[in-house]
């Protein structure tokens, strides 16, 4: 009998809507699932689909109009902004498409920021040796190539310990064989140190090594895959 996985993310019902009267947009229209504790979950869906507004409501950035967010069991839906200010600092690492690294101050003190955001930070030289990066550590993001400033990112929000590490569209702006390096990173990440990975992408061949797939569009949930058994990064061609 396997064991049961802990459930860390839950939205219910969820519903998000911009502007008003004749300009209402539903972005997010009734949206319910649940990612496990572990778990490397893809969030699927062409532009316009509503998965970066899921994203962005997981990730204390935006709140939905109506239903509740669940994360490790707080209502992060309910949170004001003092409350979800402190929410994105302990609980959430970002990942961002084009990295948000600052150009002016090295990798390693780029890393080294977390610990002005949470108390336990992780050592940031040991975040880049994690991500294969300890000998840059010296160098400015615009020395390194897009692969090692988005595995610099990387290793910034590991850095904060975080229970969910979330990306949008991580691999959107790599090359593939510098995309799947850094998948297979973010893969790897969920299965041996125990965060919870959440992406956003419109690219169908990444579902394939994802454990849990939520399929997007229209701002609905049109389907939810659990992979029993996912690829690895190396299997899937792109």
């Amino acid at each position: 009998m396997s064991e049961q996985k802990k459930e860390v993310i839950r939205f219910s019902d969820v519903v998000k809507i911009f502007g008003k009267g004749e300009a209402e947009q539903i972005a997010v229209n009734h949206v319910n699932f649940s990612i496990n504790e572990g778990e490397f979950a893809v969030i699927l869906g062409q532009s316009g689909a509503g998965k970066s507004t899921v994203l962005n409501m997981l990730g204390g950035m935006d709140v939905p109009t109506s239903g509740t967010v669940l994360v490790d069991g707080k209502e992060v839906s309910a949170m004001n902004d003092k409350q979800l200010s402190k929410y994105r600092a302990d609980t959430v690492g970002f990942i961002f498409q084009f990295y948000n690294l600052i150009s002016s101050i090295t990798v390693l003190e780029n890393v080294a920021l977390t610990k002005s955001i949470v108390k336990d930070a992780a050592d940031p030289m040991e975040m880049l040796k994690k991500v294969g990066l300890e000998n840059h550590a010296r160098k400015f993001p615009s020395q390194l190539s897009g692969g090692e400033q988005q595995r610099v990112s990387i290793a910034r929000a590991l850095a904060k310990r975080p229970k969910i590490i979330i990306g949008d569209e991580p691999t959107g702006a790599l090359d593939s064989e510098t995309g799947k390096m850094v998948l297979k990173l973010l893969a790897e990440t969920a299965k041996k140190s125990g965060e919870t990975v959440i992406i956003v992408t419109h690219n169908a061949d990444i579902a394939k090594i994802a454990d849990k797939v939520i399929r997007m569009k229209n701002g609905k949930i049109r389907e939810i895959i659990e992979n029993e058994h996912p690829l690895s990064v190396e299997e899937v061609e792109w």
